[in-house]
């Protein structure tokens, strides 16, 4: 967030006024950290006395980071059964997804300082939900907000309508050595 301080004389009036610059960022790319950068900005934002709001998109085990972030106080909205998609989103799936869209909506019309969207880019994968979708909530976002939205393939339009974006690159991934998932450190 950029602040801009203006003094402005008028007559023997002096005015203060402070306008406060809120951005889009993306967190994007093949590579882990997307997420964590994401929670990480939280927790400094809530440190700094900010409200705080993130969905999480397609996303339902158990995560830890969350869990802290919920003690804090954060609001936080995760709708997903737990099933990977295969080949096709199922029903339920798609109704997940686009009811969670619809809310966050309903949250710029409340009173937070940032918004993150977990995973919304990976939607558009899945065709859960169109380019068109996601550039609307950019654009529609409220002045007063800071949004994020992470997930591996940001088309150039998000990229372009952002401020900030950055690409998690895979240089090298323990993954590929068949390592899973571990507890407290992926998730």
């Amino acid at each position: 967030m950029v602040v801009w301080v203006f003094v402005l004389k008028h007559g023997d009036e002096i005015i203060i006024k402070i306008l406060e610059i809120v951005m889009i960022q993306i967190y994007t790319g093949d590579s882990k950290g997307k997420t964590t950068a994401a929670m990480g900005l939280a927790l400094r934002a809530i440190g700094a006395g900010k409200k705080v709001f993130i969905f999480e998109f397609m996303k339902s085990w158990k995560s830890y980071e969350i869990e802290i972030l919920k003690n804090l106080g954060v609001n936080v909205d995760r709708e997903w059964n737990g099933e990977f998609i295969i080949k096709e989103p199922s029903k339920e799936q798609i109704f997940m997804v686009r009811d969670q869209y619809k809310k966050v909506f309903e949250v710029y019309k409340r009173n937070f300082d940032l918004l993150i969207l977990d995973e919304i880019v990976v939607t558009l994968h899945f065709g859960l939900l169109k380019e068109d979708d996601i550039l609307k909530l950019m654009s529609k976002k409220p002045k007063e907000f800071e949004l994020v939205l992470t997930g591996r393939g940001a088309t150039q339009k998000m990229i372009q309508k952002a401020d900030l974006v950055t690409e998690m690159k895979k240089i090298k991934h323990y993954f590929d050595r068949g390592i899973k998932a571990r507890e407290g450190i992926e998730f």
